[in-house]
């Protein structure tokens, strides 16, 4: 039987998935399984995978077949330590990130979704190659120093939502 938090996370990733659908009037779905199928040290895989395939097991949400560029996860917690982003290196936010990261593909659209229990709906996006506008944001750099924009998820998408989609299709 699967764990709560298993559960909160897979329904905020059939959030996103809706959002997105319900957006651009098509198919995103959630990774059967998610869980690094193609990254990390699962990579290897992706040498015995078409482009299709590998797409389609990496990060926590498949894209409509011509967001080639897409790669996304999607985290629900309970606590987030937001008054550290000034301060500290934050191991939790250095985790999603290398998770992120860890499926990534030359060219991609590097976005992490997190949603944190009665504060809100967050994106963060790796700057390197993508411009998008923003009311409010804090720069967070990685313990690689790669730099990740965070924001409001609801700012991000208004302000964004044709630039998101151009830049993540082919």
């Amino acid at each position: 039987m699967p764990s709560k938090s298993k559960n909160k996370g897979k329904a905020f990733e059939r959030e996103i998935c809706n959002f997105l659908s319900n957006l651009y009037g098509e198919s995103f779905t959630r990774v059967p399984d998610s869980g690094a199928f193609t990254g990390g040290k699962n990579a290897y895989r992706r040498e015995t995978l078409t482009e299709g395939q590998v797409r389609a097991h990496k990060g926590d949400i498949i894209p409509p077949d011509e967001w080639k560029f897409f790669n996304a996860e999607c985290k629900n917690y309970a606590e987030f330590p937001f008054h550290q982003l000034l301060t500290h290196k934050i191991p939790l936010l250095e985790q999603w990130l290398e998770q992120t990261k860890a499926a990534s593909d030359k060219g991609d659209l590097d976005i992490l979704f997190f949603k944190i229990t009665r504060k809100g709906t967050y994106v963060a996006y790796r700057l390197e190659g993508a411009f998008f506008h923003t009311n409010r944001h804090i720069d967070y750099r990685d313990t690689e120093t790669i730099l990740w924009r965070i924001t409001g998820f609801d700012d991000f998408f208004e302000m964004n939502a044709h630039n998101f989609a151009e830049r993540c299709k082919a």
